[in-house]
């Protein structure tokens, strides 16, 4: 598995993308997507040679990132990309990982299937299999 992008919660979009953009010298390389599954609004950064940033905000007061954003937000969860989303989810629960929420259509990855889970380590991860992306404009 390799990191494919960190996820950071912020209390919106817009002013996530602009400080991004501002401090770090990230753009903006999807398009904004709604998940409904798990109530977020997403979008995708990029910066050449760097690891790409998924944003995510709230999409409602009933969105479990809401208190979280609430508060300010910050690091999410981080995001690794695997061969065999299933064959990975089954390895990682057998290793001690407890499953957060299974393996599901991810409409931020043109509804390629997503997994949570959370590792010992008090991290929370994400699992995909897929470079998809919905609306990637760039190359990372």
């Amino acid at each position: 598995m390799v990191i494919d992008h960190i996820g950071l919660v912020v209390p919106s979009l817009d002013e996530g993308i602009r400080h991004w953009q501002e401090l770090f010298g990230y753009s903006q390389c999807s398009d904004i997507v709604v998940n409904s599954r798990q109530k977020v609004r997403v979008v995708f950064l990029s910066k050449s040679g760097s690891i790409t940033v998924k944003l995510l905000e709230p999409a409602g007061d009933n969105s479990p990132i809401t208190a979280f954003a609430q508060k300010g937000g910050g690091l999410h969860h981080l995001c690794f990309r695997c061969d065999d989303l299933r064959v990975e989810v089954a390895h990682l629960k057998a290793k001690g990982a407890r499953l957060l929420v299974p393996p599901e259509p991810g409409e931020a990855f043109n509804n390629r299937e997503v997994a949570f889970l959370w590792g010992k380590d008090n991290l929370t991860f994400e699992v995909i299999d897929t470079t998809e992306k919905v609306g990637r404009t760039g190359a990372a």
